[in-house]
């Protein structure tokens, strides 16, 4: 049976390969680089493949060691014994199939999760989709774009986030002054 990249998650990206036996440095996609010390099987895809550009398949590869450093996380994977073959792989995201993923406290959400919410402000007016969420160092930041207007840009925290609702897949944002371009 093949899954294919859209049914996968991305948990990192292949950025350099590390060393002469085969090691890559993963910089990780998720808020728990401690994730990766479990992995056992992951699926490497090209970029491309992952934003739907071409439709090559997920290659399957055994994770055999697992150290996590200042510099990203140093990876073994079964399908590269060498320095050669750790550096076709450069670029590659790594991704995990959806019950791999680490359940999340309540309250908290994956990214993948949320994006196609449609947002409404307290009064229950349309404001949009969420399309994008920018990761920056104080919290992330909801991008919704709405057809023919400027995104909103919205402070990912309680204060303006008033509640998540993914029965109906629809978030209530409190809208405040200044805040529509």
């Amino acid at each position: 049976m093949t899954i294919a990249v859209r049914d996968l998650i991305a948990v990192g990206s292949i950025v350099k390969a590390f060393g002469i036996k085969g090691d890559v440095i993963v910089e990780p996609l998720t808020d728990m680089p401690e994730r990766f010390r479990s992995l056992r099987h992951v699926y490497l895809a090209s970029e491309s493949s992952a934003t739907g550009v071409n439709d090559s398949e997920p290659v399957t590869a055994e994770v055999t060691a697992v150290q996590i450093e200042s510099r990203g996380i140093r990876v073994k994977f079964s399908c590269a014994p060498d320095r050669t073959a750790a550096e076709r792989l450069v670029g590659m995201l790594v991704m995990i199939a959806p019950e791999d993923i680490v359940p999340l406290p309540t309250g908290t959400f994956f990214v993948h999760q949320l994006i196609g919410f449609a947002a409404v402000d307290e009064q229950g007016a349309h404001l949009g989709t969420l399309k994008d969420v920018l990761h920056l160092p104080a919290h992330d930041v909801y991008v919704i774009g709405a057809e023919g207007e400027e995104d909103l840009l919205v402070p990912a925290v309680r204060e303006f986030v008033r509640r998540i609702d993914t029965a109906t897949r629809t978030m209530m944002i409190r809208v405040i002054e200044g805040m529509r371009p």
